[in-house]
């Protein structure tokens, strides 16, 4: 982000040497670490969130493309559920209908194993 070179930290730092004072400079210093080790901590943290968030929502999309998916495979059973029914209901009414109206057709003496 910040591009600075080793001689303009030098720059700075004697600058801040002339500023501040020699019997301040390192309490300045170690404050000023401090400070930059919470804005580290912080923006990881922000990072951290920002992902967990992005990982919650492809989650999210998954969970509902699952959804999606096992609501067409559970109509497509009951799909196939309804028409084996009524192929069933179909075939029980051709062999009832079949059985009332017409009698079964006589069965010839050989195939019965009588022989004249």
């Amino acid at each position: 982000m910040f591009d600075v070179a080793f001689s303009e930290l030098v720059v700075i730092g004697i600058v801040a040497l002339i500023v501040i004072g020699p019997e301040k400079l390192p309490k300045v210093a170690r404050t000023l670490g401090l400070l930059a080790g919470r804005v580290q901590r912080y923006v990881a943290s922000v990072k951290s969130d920002i992902e967990r968030e992005i990982q919650f929502e492809d989650l999210k999309k998954i969970q509902e493309d699952i959804r999606q998916e096992s609501q067409h495979a559970y109509n497509a059973l009951n799909q196939i559920q309804s028409d084996t029914n009524k192929s069933i209901q179909e075939v029980h009414q051709s062999i009832a209908g079949g059985l009332t109206s017409n009698p079964p057709p006589a069965t010839p003496p050989e195939v019965l194993g009588d022989k004249k």
